[in-house]
Protein backbone atom coordinates (compact mmCIF):
# COMPACT_ATOMS: atom_id res chain seq x y z
CA UNK A 1 0.00 0.00 0.00
CA UNK A 2 1.36 3.47 -0.79
CA UNK A 3 0.35 6.77 0.66
CA UNK A 4 2.40 9.05 -1.53
CA UNK A 5 1.50 13.17 -2.20
CA UNK A 6 3.40 14.73 -4.80
CA UNK A 7 4.15 18.66 -3.78
CA UNK A 8 2.72 20.61 -6.41
CA UNK A 9 -0.99 19.00 -4.89
CA UNK A 10 -1.89 17.62 -2.19
CA UNK A 11 -2.55 14.39 -3.69
CA UNK A 12 -3.32 11.17 -1.44
CA UNK A 13 -3.20 7.86 -3.11
CA UNK A 14 -3.75 3.92 -2.15
CA UNK A 15 -3.28 1.02 -4.49
CA UNK A 16 -5.04 -1.94 -3.40
CA UNK A 17 -3.70 -5.44 -4.90
CA UNK A 18 -2.53 -8.81 -3.72
CA UNK A 19 1.57 -7.76 -3.86
CA UNK A 20 1.00 -4.70 -1.21
CA UNK A 21 -1.55 -5.71 1.62
CA UNK A 22 -2.16 -5.22 4.91
CA UNK A 23 1.19 -6.99 6.78
CA UNK A 24 3.08 -8.17 3.80
CA UNK A 25 4.79 -7.09 0.46
CA UNK A 26 4.77 -10.22 -0.53
CA UNK A 27 1.69 -11.86 -3.12
CA UNK A 28 0.11 -13.93 -0.38
CA UNK A 29 -1.50 -14.31 2.99
CA UNK A 30 0.35 -16.38 5.61
CA UNK A 31 -2.20 -16.76 8.52
CA UNK A 32 -2.43 -20.60 8.29
CA UNK A 33 -0.34 -22.08 10.51
CA UNK A 34 2.16 -22.94 8.06
CA UNK A 35 5.36 -21.77 9.32
CA UNK A 36 7.47 -21.35 6.37
CA UNK A 37 6.02 -18.38 5.33
CA UNK A 38 8.52 -16.56 8.38
CA UNK A 39 11.45 -16.90 5.94
CA UNK A 40 9.74 -14.42 4.43
CA UNK A 41 10.80 -12.12 7.37
CA UNK A 42 13.06 -9.18 7.08
CA UNK A 43 14.60 -6.09 9.28
CA UNK A 44 12.48 -3.01 8.99
CA UNK A 45 15.55 -1.33 7.00
CA UNK A 46 15.61 -4.53 4.82
CA UNK A 47 15.16 -5.28 1.12
CA UNK A 48 11.74 -4.35 0.98
CA UNK A 49 12.40 -0.79 2.44
CA UNK A 50 15.78 -0.20 0.45
CA UNK A 51 13.81 -0.91 -2.57
CA UNK A 52 10.82 1.71 -1.89
CA UNK A 53 13.32 3.96 -0.46
CA UNK A 54 14.38 4.57 -4.28
CA UNK A 55 11.31 5.34 -5.08
CA UNK A 56 10.05 7.57 -2.58
CA UNK A 57 12.98 9.77 -3.28
CA UNK A 58 12.26 9.36 -7.04
CA UNK A 59 9.13 10.19 -6.96
CA UNK A 60 8.69 12.77 -4.18
CA UNK A 61 6.17 10.86 -2.12
CA UNK A 62 6.00 9.43 1.35
CA UNK A 63 5.03 5.32 1.44
CA UNK A 64 3.54 3.28 4.13
CA UNK A 65 4.95 -0.41 3.55
CA UNK A 66 3.71 -2.98 5.68
CA UNK A 67 5.86 -5.87 6.05
CA UNK A 68 6.75 -8.98 8.09
CA UNK A 69 9.52 -7.73 10.14
CA UNK A 70 12.01 -9.90 11.58
CA UNK A 71 13.84 -7.88 14.95
CA UNK A 72 17.56 -8.44 14.81
CA UNK A 73 18.70 -7.28 17.87
CA UNK A 74 15.91 -8.94 19.88
CA UNK A 75 15.92 -12.39 19.39
CA UNK A 76 14.77 -12.66 15.83
CA UNK A 77 11.29 -11.88 17.33
CA UNK A 78 9.01 -11.48 14.37
CA UNK A 79 5.94 -8.38 14.48
CA UNK A 80 3.54 -7.23 11.90
CA UNK A 81 4.87 -3.59 11.20
CA UNK A 82 4.62 -0.93 8.93
CA UNK A 83 7.66 1.25 7.78
CA UNK A 84 7.15 5.03 7.64
CA UNK A 85 9.17 6.17 4.21
CA UNK A 86 9.96 9.95 3.82
CA UNK A 87 9.85 11.79 0.46
CA UNK A 88 13.56 12.22 0.50
CA UNK A 89 13.87 8.41 0.76
CA UNK A 90 14.75 8.61 4.54
CA UNK A 91 12.71 6.15 6.98
CA UNK A 92 10.66 7.92 9.27
CA UNK A 93 9.55 4.91 12.03
CA UNK A 94 7.57 2.28 11.96
CA UNK A 95 4.46 1.35 13.67
CA UNK A 96 3.76 -2.75 15.05
CA UNK A 97 0.33 -3.70 14.90
CA UNK A 98 -1.53 -3.45 17.77
CA UNK A 99 -4.35 -5.99 18.19
CA UNK A 100 -3.49 -9.81 16.89
CA UNK A 101 -6.68 -11.49 15.62
CA UNK A 102 -7.79 -14.85 16.78
CA UNK A 103 -11.04 -15.16 14.63
CA UNK A 104 -11.94 -17.84 11.76
CA UNK A 105 -8.53 -18.83 9.87
CA UNK A 106 -6.66 -15.60 10.62
CA UNK A 107 -4.29 -17.14 13.50
CA UNK A 108 -1.72 -14.24 13.03
CA UNK A 109 -1.08 -15.21 16.84
CA UNK A 110 0.95 -17.76 15.25
CA UNK A 111 3.40 -15.07 13.99
CA UNK A 112 3.46 -12.69 16.00
CA UNK A 113 2.35 -11.09 19.24
CA UNK A 114 0.56 -7.55 19.82
CA UNK A 115 3.30 -4.72 19.05
CA UNK A 116 4.96 -2.37 21.46
CA UNK A 117 4.94 0.64 19.74
CA UNK A 118 1.79 2.58 20.75
CA UNK A 119 0.29 4.65 18.76
CA UNK A 120 2.84 7.30 16.91
CA UNK A 121 1.92 9.53 14.19
CA UNK A 122 4.52 10.39 11.96
CA UNK A 123 5.01 13.68 10.36
CA UNK A 124 5.46 14.19 6.85
CA UNK A 125 6.20 16.75 4.64
CA UNK A 126 2.95 16.52 3.45
CA UNK A 127 0.61 16.30 6.66
CA UNK A 128 0.58 14.08 10.24
CA UNK A 129 -0.25 10.54 9.42
CA UNK A 130 -0.95 7.25 11.63
CA UNK A 131 -1.41 3.45 10.41
CA UNK A 132 -4.14 1.48 12.16
CA UNK A 133 -3.17 -2.18 10.74
CA UNK A 134 -5.97 -4.13 9.15
CA UNK A 135 -8.01 -5.47 12.86
CA UNK A 136 -6.99 -2.49 14.87
CA UNK A 137 -9.70 -0.76 12.98
CA UNK A 138 -12.35 -3.16 14.87
CA UNK A 139 -10.86 -1.20 18.29
CA UNK A 140 -12.56 2.18 18.23
CA UNK A 141 -9.99 3.19 21.30
CA UNK A 142 -7.14 2.26 18.71
CA UNK A 143 -8.72 4.78 16.60
CA UNK A 144 -9.02 7.48 19.29
CA UNK A 145 -5.17 7.13 19.99
CA UNK A 146 -4.29 7.89 17.28
CA UNK A 147 -6.11 11.31 16.95
CA UNK A 148 -5.25 11.96 20.33
CA UNK A 149 -1.76 11.97 19.03
CA UNK A 150 -2.83 14.37 16.41
CA UNK A 151 -3.40 12.37 13.16
CA UNK A 152 -4.51 14.25 10.14
CA UNK A 153 -4.74 10.87 7.97
CA UNK A 154 -4.84 7.81 9.28
CA UNK A 155 -4.70 4.90 7.04
CA UNK A 156 -5.58 0.99 7.79
CA UNK A 157 -4.15 -1.32 5.55
CA UNK A 158 -5.61 -4.85 5.37
CA UNK A 159 -6.53 -8.49 4.06
CA UNK A 160 -10.03 -9.24 5.01
CA UNK A 161 -12.10 -11.61 3.15
CA UNK A 162 -15.90 -11.52 3.02
CA UNK A 163 -17.67 -13.50 4.74
CA UNK A 164 -15.95 -12.07 8.13
CA UNK A 165 -15.90 -8.78 7.76
CA UNK A 166 -17.37 -7.05 4.66
CA UNK A 167 -20.62 -5.81 6.14
CA UNK A 168 -18.77 -3.87 8.58
CA UNK A 169 -16.03 -2.69 6.19
CA UNK A 170 -17.75 0.85 5.03
CA UNK A 171 -18.74 0.98 8.35
CA UNK A 172 -15.73 1.45 10.80
CA UNK A 173 -13.32 3.67 8.66
CA UNK A 174 -15.94 6.37 7.91
CA UNK A 175 -17.19 6.22 11.64
CA UNK A 176 -13.76 6.94 12.84
CA UNK A 177 -12.75 9.81 10.26
CA UNK A 178 -15.94 11.32 12.10
CA UNK A 179 -15.51 10.42 15.41
CA UNK A 180 -11.67 11.69 15.20
CA UNK A 181 -11.65 14.45 12.87
CA UNK A 182 -9.21 12.74 10.78
CA UNK A 183 -9.12 11.27 7.22
CA UNK A 184 -8.98 7.70 6.81
CA UNK A 185 -7.72 5.47 3.80
CA UNK A 186 -9.75 2.09 3.64
CA UNK A 187 -6.68 -0.46 1.65
CA UNK A 188 -7.66 -4.15 1.17
CA UNK A 189 -6.46 -6.55 -0.90
CA UNK A 190 -7.72 -8.56 -3.57
CA UNK A 191 -8.42 -12.18 -4.88
CA UNK A 192 -8.47 -15.58 -3.49
CA UNK A 193 -5.86 -17.28 -2.59
CA UNK A 194 -5.48 -21.53 -2.65
CA UNK A 195 -2.72 -23.28 -0.13
CA UNK A 196 -0.93 -26.24 -0.59
CA UNK A 197 -2.20 -28.15 2.84
CA UNK A 198 -5.81 -28.05 4.06
CA UNK A 199 -6.55 -26.29 6.97
CA UNK A 200 -9.21 -26.53 9.65
CA UNK A 201 -11.19 -23.52 11.83
CA UNK A 202 -11.94 -25.32 14.63
CA UNK A 203 -15.43 -24.39 14.04
CA UNK A 204 -16.30 -27.91 13.17
CA UNK A 205 -16.81 -27.64 9.48
CA UNK A 206 -14.68 -29.53 6.86
CA UNK A 207 -11.36 -28.23 6.24
CA UNK A 208 -10.52 -26.03 2.92
CA UNK A 209 -7.10 -24.99 1.63
CA UNK A 210 -8.44 -21.02 0.81
CA UNK A 211 -9.74 -18.34 3.38
CA UNK A 212 -12.19 -17.03 0.97
CA UNK A 213 -12.38 -13.83 -1.36
CA UNK A 214 -10.16 -10.59 -0.07
CA UNK A 215 -12.96 -8.29 -1.40
CA UNK A 216 -11.03 -4.84 -2.04
CA UNK A 217 -12.91 -2.00 -1.82
CA UNK A 218 -10.82 0.15 -0.77
CA UNK A 219 -11.69 4.18 -0.54
CA UNK A 220 -10.97 7.25 1.15
CA UNK A 221 -13.10 8.68 4.24
CA UNK A 222 -13.63 12.26 5.25
CA UNK A 223 -14.63 13.73 8.86
CA UNK A 224 -17.31 15.63 7.54
CA UNK A 225 -18.99 12.21 6.94
CA UNK A 226 -18.02 12.43 3.23
CA UNK A 227 -16.41 9.32 1.52
CA UNK A 228 -15.14 8.43 -1.99
CA UNK A 229 -16.62 5.31 -4.53
CA UNK A 230 -14.77 2.52 -3.57
CA UNK A 231 -12.32 0.31 -5.62
CA UNK A 232 -13.40 -2.71 -7.35
CA UNK A 233 -13.63 -6.04 -5.22
CA UNK A 234 -12.32 -8.20 -8.17
CA UNK A 235 -9.51 -6.08 -9.49
CA UNK A 236 -6.32 -4.37 -8.30
CA UNK A 237 -6.66 -0.61 -8.21
CA UNK A 238 -5.47 2.95 -8.06
CA UNK A 239 -7.17 5.64 -6.09
CA UNK A 240 -6.00 9.35 -5.89
CA UNK A 241 -7.87 11.72 -3.98
CA UNK A 242 -7.77 15.06 -3.19
CA UNK A 243 -7.68 16.36 0.60
CA UNK A 244 -7.70 19.88 2.93
CA UNK A 245 -6.08 18.78 6.12
CA UNK A 246 -7.34 22.06 7.11
CA UNK A 247 -10.84 20.11 6.97
CA UNK A 248 -9.66 18.45 10.06
CA UNK A 249 -9.63 21.53 12.07
CA UNK A 250 -12.97 22.66 10.71
CA UNK A 251 -14.68 20.06 11.49
CA UNK A 252 -13.01 19.74 15.50
CA UNK A 253 -14.56 23.27 15.40
CA UNK A 254 -17.82 22.96 14.58
CA UNK A 255 -18.53 19.81 16.65
CA UNK A 256 -16.30 20.45 19.51
CA UNK A 257 -15.91 16.54 19.82
CA UNK A 258 -12.70 17.10 21.80
CA UNK A 259 -13.93 19.44 23.76
CA UNK A 260 -16.76 17.70 25.33
CA UNK A 261 -15.47 14.39 25.45
CA UNK A 262 -15.53 13.50 28.95
CA UNK A 263 -11.77 11.70 28.75
CA UNK A 264 -11.33 11.88 32.63
CA UNK A 265 -14.29 10.11 33.43
CA UNK A 266 -13.22 7.54 30.61
CA UNK A 267 -9.72 6.97 32.18
CA UNK A 268 -11.62 6.44 35.50
CA UNK A 269 -13.66 3.57 34.31
CA UNK A 270 -11.00 2.09 32.34
CA UNK A 271 -8.18 2.54 35.56
CA UNK A 272 -10.90 0.54 37.43
CA UNK A 273 -11.68 -1.67 35.22
CA UNK A 274 -7.96 -3.14 34.95
CA UNK A 275 -8.33 -3.96 38.80
CA UNK A 276 -9.13 -7.56 39.49
CA UNK A 277 -11.84 -6.51 41.67
CA UNK A 278 -13.87 -4.60 39.36
CA UNK A 279 -17.43 -4.28 39.81
CA UNK A 280 -19.57 -2.58 36.77
CA UNK A 281 -21.53 0.00 37.58
CA UNK A 282 -24.66 -1.74 37.68
CA UNK A 283 -27.99 -0.01 39.30
CA UNK A 284 -30.61 -2.97 39.31
CA UNK A 285 -34.56 -2.39 39.49
CA UNK A 286 -35.28 -3.51 43.36
CA UNK A 287 -38.54 -4.92 42.27
CA UNK A 288 -37.41 -7.17 39.76
CA UNK A 289 -36.74 -9.84 42.21
CA UNK A 290 -40.10 -9.07 44.50
CA UNK A 291 -41.66 -9.44 40.85
CA UNK A 292 -40.27 -13.02 40.52
CA UNK A 293 -41.20 -14.40 43.72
Amino acid sequence: MFAYIPTEAYHFGVIHTPKFQEAWTMPFAFCTREKRWCEFAEPADGESTQFLQDLAQKYNMVIVSPILERDINHGEIIWNTVVVIGNNGNMIGIHRKNHIPRVGDFNESTYYMEGNTGHPVFETAYGKIAVNICYGRHHPLNWLAFGLNGAEIVFNPSATVGELSEPMWPIEARNAAIANSYFVGSINRVGTEVFPNAFTSGDGKPQHADFGHFYGSSHFSAPDASCTPSLSRYRDGLMISDMDLNLCRQIKDKWGFRMTARYDMYANLLSEYLKPDFKPQVIADPLINKRKA
